[in-house]
């Protein structure tokens, strides 16, 4: 089976680096979509079947967790899994995002091992 792959975050770098971890660690994908923030996000996910979305968190116009507070409230994109990329640490915000339903957590930086065993758990693969 192969995976459409939302990746959200306003660094065309991060974008660009988290292609190449989803090629280089073997996930099947038919499609990676980008977007620059929230908002193309949601545009995306409006218009296309998404089996999974990375997100950053802090990005302009609409930010990670809003994002994540949309979609969850949403009751066609609610079973999205969505993990969050981020260099964010504070342990009351992944408790919220936690809360909002977010489905992994992945902290910048990270090995290749970390980032194939959270996208195979969320997408319910069996390795």
């Amino acid at each position: 089976m192969s995976y459409h792959i939302l990746i959200v975050d306003d660094s065309i770098l991060m974008r660009t680096a988290l292609k190449r971890t989803i090629e280089m660690v073997g996930i099947k994908t038919s499609n990676i979509s980008e977007a620059g923030n929230g908002n193309e996000a949601l545009e995306i996910v409006k218009n296309n079947h998404i089996d999974l979305i990375l997100t950053d968190l802090n990005m302009p116009e609409m930010n990670g967790f809003e994002l994540v507070k949309l979609l969850k409230e949403t009751s066609e994109y609610q079973d999205i899994p969505v993990i969050v990329v981020t260099t964010e640490s504070s342990s009351v915000r992944i408790e919220d995002l936690q809360a909002e339903g977010i489905k992994n957590y992945l902290h910048k930086p990270f090995t290749p091992e970390e980032f194939r065993e959270t996208i195979t758990s969320s997408l319910g693969i069996c390795t």
